[in-house]
């Protein structure tokens, strides 16, 4: 494993253990982590030297934390650092939801604590309602070792955020189709030139650059035929200077495994390199129309429980291929269909990437009724 510095002597791997898609039960509802199996996968990270495990209050729903500080119990507190974060609109009490997430994890301190997932809508909200003071003051207790926020808004909101503190690390969505066709490349030089080190979520875009679709895989095998198509990702991001931790959400022991061979190669992506890419992103570019991540940050709240990033991988299906892709929804119960939206837009406002989800549901719907 290859390791980079961080602050004060210490060293973290450059690849990082993402437990927001942990293996879940397949024979029960709901996101219920598969503890047996992602027990595997924490083991063998360890053993390979991973040293960064990061979670949040509302990875499957609350379990994701208590899964991450069982199984690190195994093995002594200096060898491994957690990340969690506080989520402003699961629980705005901070002083309650910190508790909590020591309590969960059964350790007395968070290596590395972040405010979750900012975007500009809340940006005022969370700066006023006294958390960072009070996580601040955690700091000093020794309660907290490095504070940060991971981030999801505009580069205008994310100077006023690096306005308040010295802020010790941020997290931003970093990938190369976000940074050809969205924002993720003025969030990096921002942030670089503030000297701050990046710790890096979707990489592969929540598994959308893991496959390109035959012609885009195409263009990748003929500049290096043995290797992933998702490693090609891994290592573009491992190429920017300032990237300290790249986190993955491995949710088996294939993705694990080819990570850590593809961060264990020093190879930066060269120009060559680099035309292929782009090169097949604009397919990519081409052939989306809603480039979902699959978080599921939209779901939790949903009043009528939907699987809401299932339903979009079929919208983007029909877009590309025609409506007939959508036959298989037709089997879906009814209130589980894109018609028992209600159209609350709770969803878009807990979205990373502020789709607006009611309206695709709609869209959906009409074209439901075409087929």
């Amino acid at each position: 494993m290859e390791y980079k510095k961080f602050k004060d002597e210490i060293k973290l791997s450059r690849l990082g253990m993402g437990n927001m898609r942990l293996p879940i039960k397949a024979d029960e509802p709901g996101q219920h982590v598969d503890y047996e199996r992602a027990k595997e996968i924490i083991d063998y990270a360890m053993e390979q030297g991973i040293n960064y495990y990061d979670t949040a209050y509302i990875y499957h729903n609350g379990e994701s934390e208590k899964f991450v500080g069982k199984a690190l119990s195994d093995y002594p507190r200096d060898s491994y650092y957690v990340a969690d974060k506080y989520n402003l609109q699961a629980n705005p009490d901070y002083r309650a939801q910190f508790a909590e997430q020591l309590e969960r994890l059964q350790m007395y301190y968070i290596d590395f604590y972040l405010l979750h997932g900012v975007q500009d809508y809340f940006l005022e909200e969370i700066l006023g309602n006294g958390c960072i003071p009070y996580f601040e003051q955690m700091k000093e207790e020794g309660k907290i070792r490095y504070f940060g926020f991971s981030f999801h808004g505009s580069p205008d909101a994310l100077r006023r955020m690096l306005a308040v503190r010295s802020w010790d690390f941020v997290q931003i969505q970093l990938n190369y189709y976000d940074w050809l066709y969205e924002d993720a490349k003025a969030l990096y030089e921002i942030l670089e030139e503030a000297g701050i080190p990046v710790m890096v979520m979707e990489p592969v875009h929540g598994g959308m650059l893991a496959d390109l679709g035959e012609k885009g895989n195409a263009i990748l095998k003929e500049g290096a035929p043995d290797s992933s198509i998702a490693s090609w990702a891994v290592r573009w991001v491992k190429s920017l200077k300032n990237v300290q931790v790249i986190l993955s959400g491995m949710s088996d022991m294939t993705q694990l495994k080819d990570n850590i061979a593809t961060v264990s190669e020093t190879e930066d992506i060269n120009s060559e390199e680099q035309k292929l890419i782009e090169k097949a992103c604009a397919l990519v570019r081409k052939n989306t129309s809603v480039p979902c991540t699959k978080c599921r940050y939209c779901c939790p709240d949903c009043p009528v429980g939907l699987d809401i990033p299932y339903l979009l991988s079929f919208y983007n299906a029909a877009k590309l291929d025609g409506i007939w892709r959508l036959n298989n929804l037709k089997g879906l119960p009814k209130e589980k269909q894109p018609s028992a939206c209600v159209g609350c837009g709770s969803c878009a406002k807990h979205c990373p990437q502020s789709f607006q989800i009611p309206a695709y549901m709609k869209e959906l719907e009409k074209m439901l009724e075409e087929l």
